[in-house]
């Protein structure tokens, strides 16, 4: 019974990953080949991912990314047994959202891919930052029972396009290594792939660390 509800939950967690990962690098995607603004693309992202978390955010928790798992697990909210079976759904739907924009979209292009236009500092500073920014407001709407659950899809889909408009200039705003790890392997770009693992996950690590703090009581 258990291995299945965590069969269940992890397919949750590849199909809305393989959503976002598609509408987002796809929105990218088609403003490559066919000149559509690519200013869309922050507000695709967000929609898309606050579409999935109302989708199927009560089967798995709408994580759809490493290093929010992550910060749930060092936070005590997630399950430490979990970890790598969400992980594995959450690279094997960016994985195959990529893969199929490849066959319908065939071609050189970046597919979304995410590259640091600034020093490396400077980007592990930028991922870090828009990340804590990121899971500091999922963490307090999914484990804060004072808070308004009803707009944690709203609330958590507002602030990727927000820290997307503000990064993507700078880093591509990824804030979570799925997400990179996909369009990098396709468009050749691993050198600074490194860089979209460490910082979200450091990022998102002390967004959990910080608002536990804040919260103070336990719930």
């Amino acid at each position: 019974m258990k291995r299945d509800d965590l069969a269940r939950r992890a397919l949750a967690e590849a199909v809305g990953t393989f959503a976002i990962v598609f509408a987002g690098c796809g929105a990218a995607r088609v403003s490559e080949r066919f000149g559509s603004p690519a200013t869309c693309v922050p507000l695709v992202f967000g929609l898309a991912v606050a579409a999935m978390i109302y989708a199927v955010g009560h089967v798995s928790g709408a994580h759809f990314n490493p290093a929010v798992t992550l910060a749930f697990a060092a936070a005590r909210h997630f399950p430490s047994k979990d970890v790598l079976a969400y992980w594995g759904a959450q690279f094997a739907g960016a994985f195959a959202a990529i893969a199929l924009l490849a066959l319908l979209l065939p071609g050189a292009g970046t597919f979304g891919a995410t590259v640091p236009s600034v020093p490396v500092i400077q980007a592990l500073g930028w991922e870090c930052v828009i990340t804590f920014f990121l899971m500091f407001v999922i963490i307090a709407v999914a484990t804060d029972t004072r808070a308004v659950g009803m707009l944690a899809g709203f609330a958590i889909g507002a602030t990727v396009t927000f820290c997307a408009y503000l990064a993507g200039p700078v880093t591509g705003a990824s804030m979570n290594p799925a997400r990179s790890a996909a369009p990098a392997l396709f468009a050749g770009t691993l050198g600074s792939l490194w860089i979209y693992f460490a910082a979200p996950a450091a990022g998102a690590v002390l967004a959990g660390v910080i608002y536990g703090q804040i919260r103070g009581e336990k719930q």
